[in-house]
């Protein structure tokens, strides 16, 4: 147990090594910006005060809300099943001992009557974890690196070493939108003075290789994150996770890709909610309770409880 044990926590802290990549680089550029760009090269030089003032007002703004959406994306633990998931003690013996999966497969319906459940493996079968040894929600996936089973799990990103899910894919959305930001800013305003230096117009300096280096990492890391953003955003547009994108949820009337779109503007409001003022803050806004979403299926899962229509319904129809 000592070597596994041992093993585990070396595991641990070499998944920390992407995180610890990106955190410097942004704090040296912070410092190549804001020393030696803004500081040093434009108000020591006396070349332009008014864009110096511009450019670190609009950069600590990009750079908070940056680091903010990074932060939250990191450290927003994923949403687990809750307790009603799990097998009762009585149900769970039975199902250990059980061998055949048919007799398996009835445990697991019993109690998933009661449960709010439209997925089914590809077979037909109700999703179980033996590893965490719950009934999966629906859009719920075990992730083998966070070794739990994720609500509505996206995927697991080593940039971030965390698992992206219900609880924290707001904030995956944020950090991927801000930090496009923070590159093409930088890379943008740092475009007229890479090119002078590349052309002699300003004079030799130690801020010349921080100028040079800092375009060529923001513009790098800005055509990496544009593809995935915008990838990210079409998801958003289909309501659907990276999970299902590749392999479409299986309803009890077959696979079904747009089971949980419900249009544009919902699908949007599944993610960022209702109140557009909070959209672009790192705080959770998204809808629901991650264990059940509202679906497009056509016909009524048999399985599930029906709502009674009010004596006026049947009038109305």
């Amino acid at each position: 147990m000592a070597p596994t044990h041992v093993l585990r926590c070396c595991q641990r802290g070499l998944a920390w090594i992407p995180v610890i990549f990106i955190a410097l680089v942004v704090c040296w550029s912070y410092y190549a910006y804001v020393v030696e760009l803004c500081l040093f090269l434009l108000l020591m030089t006396v070349l332009s005060l008014f864009h110096a003032v511009v450019y670190l007002a609009v950069f600590h703004v990009s750079f908070i809300m940056f680091v903010w959406s990074y932060w939250k994306t990191i450290f927003t633990r994923p949403s687990t099943p809750s307790k009603e998931f799990c097998l009762p003690k009585s149900e769970k013996e039975q199902y250990e001992k059980e061998q055949r999966p048919e007799t398996q497969q009835e445990i697991l319906k019993r109690v998933a009557t009661s449960l709010p459940l439209y997925t089914r493996t590809g077979a037909g079968a109700i999703r179980y974890c033996d590893r965490c040894q719950v009934i999966k929600p629906d859009r719920c996936h075990h992730c083998s690196a966070c070794d739990m089973c994720v609500l509505k799990m996206d995927h697991h990103c080593p940039w971030v070493n965390n698992c992206v899910g219900f609880s924290n894919y707001k904030f995956f959305i944020l950090f991927l939108t801000y930090s496009l930001v923070y590159c093409l800013f930088i890379a943008a305003s740092v475009l007229q003075y890479f090119i002078k230096f590349w052309t002699s117009d300003l004079p030799e300096s130690h801020a010349k290789f921080h100028v040079l280096f800092l375009f060529f990492v923001a513009a790098m890391f800005c055509i990496s994150i544009l593809s995935l953003f915008t990838y990210h955003l079409w998801l958003v547009g289909k309501n659907r996770s990276t999970i299902e994108a590749f392999r479409a949820p299986v309803f009890r009337n077959g696979p079904d890709k747009n089971g949980f779109s419900l249009g544009f503007s919902k699908n949007i409001a599944q993610v960022f909610g209702d109140q557009k003022l909070y959209w672009l803050l790192p705080v959770f806004t998204s809808q629901g309770d991650g264990f059940s979403f509202p679906t497009r299926l056509v016909t009524v899962d048999p399985e599930q409880p029906t709502e009674c229509l009010q004596p006026g319904g049947l009038d109305k129809g």
